[in-house]
């Protein structure tokens, strides 16, 4: 099958919707759900990133101990109006690990543009074909919606799927500090934006081992829009940091290694180690 079939299979949008549309859904929203992370939240991410990285360093001692897999191949997804340059510190300690990991060579990530929903189905067969085994999927913000939706749709390639700070319970744009940046963009997007409800969206439950990495302290995105129930195959782990760090914060590549390492016959809910606990908030 042809990587345009392949893609119409998938079905990224099911519906389109004209602008008009799209912003009468991007005004709505419900008054029971979160509102957007504090104003002086979001401006000390910046800065709260910068720890984060500079944490690497007292960190190594015990990242260098983290548990080792068996070496599959790892797909990793960038966030919004990033490349993979942002998730090279993820990248490179993976590869430390013995993983075979793959940036998403798609560039820019500035929405579900049309390179974006033909090029993502394309990239995840391209390493499953590659390795002849599926490939675990790892996404920070937007990066980790698409990996869910990648996961749905394709299961059979995809081994587990990890997002680091994404949002795919938002039920609006506005629940974010990127909202009105992600609407002024979605001029070229493929597909409607994630909002009203992504996972009713999407269609059938994540039928493989989904664990959602998030902050409590997130500037960008509420946290309760990270969450999913915590049973089956599914779970959400609190680590303490930015959004902004998520993809090089100690705890939660710490996380990656530890999912990554699961069997993939048995896989167990995360349980940190009793030394390090505190580095995982309840």
């Amino acid at each position: 099958m042809s990587v345009v079939a392949e893609v119409s299979a998938i079905d990224f949008a099911e519906t389109e919707f004209d602008w008009a549309q799209r912003s009468t859904r991007i005004r709505e929203v419900d008054p029971l759900v979160p509102g957007p992370p504090s104003l002086a939240m979001c401006l000390s991410e910046p800065t709260r990133g910068l720890v984060d990285i500079a944490s690497l360093l007292l960190a190594a001692p015990w990242l260098l101990r983290s548990p080792r897999g068996d070496g599959h191949p790892v797909l990793v997804l960038p966030g919004l109006l990033t490349s993979d340059v942002s998730t090279l510190a993820l990248r490179t300690y993976l590869s430390f690990l013995g993983y075979r990991v793959h940036g998403w060579n798609l560039g820019l990530n500035t929405g579900p543009t049309a390179t974006v929903v033909d090029g993502l189905p394309a990239a995840l067969a391209e390493v499953a074909d590659r390795y002849e085994q599926k490939v675990s999927v790892i996404g920070w913000s937007l990066g980790g919606i698409y990996a869910r939706k990648l996961a749905r749709d394709l299961p059979d390639s995809v081994r587990q799927v990890v997002t680091l700070g994404s949002p795919f319970a938002l039920t609006s744009l506005e629940q974010t500090r990127v909202g009105s940046l992600y609407a002024r963009l979605s001029g070229n997007h493929a597909i409607l934006p994630p909002v009203d409800g992504i996972e009713s969206e999407q269609g059938s439950p994540i039928s493989v081992p989904a664990t959602s990495v998030y902050s409590r302290h997130d500037g960008i995105v509420p946290w309760q829009a990270c969450c999913e129930t915590s049973a089956g195959l599914s779970e959400s782990i609190a680590v303490q940091g930015s959004h902004m760090g998520l993809t090089h914060n100690p705890s939660a590549l710490w996380t990656v290694a530890d999912r990554l390492a699961q069997d993939v016959d048995n896989w167990q809910p995360f349980a940190a180690p009793k030394r390090l606990r505190r580095m995982f908030p309840c």
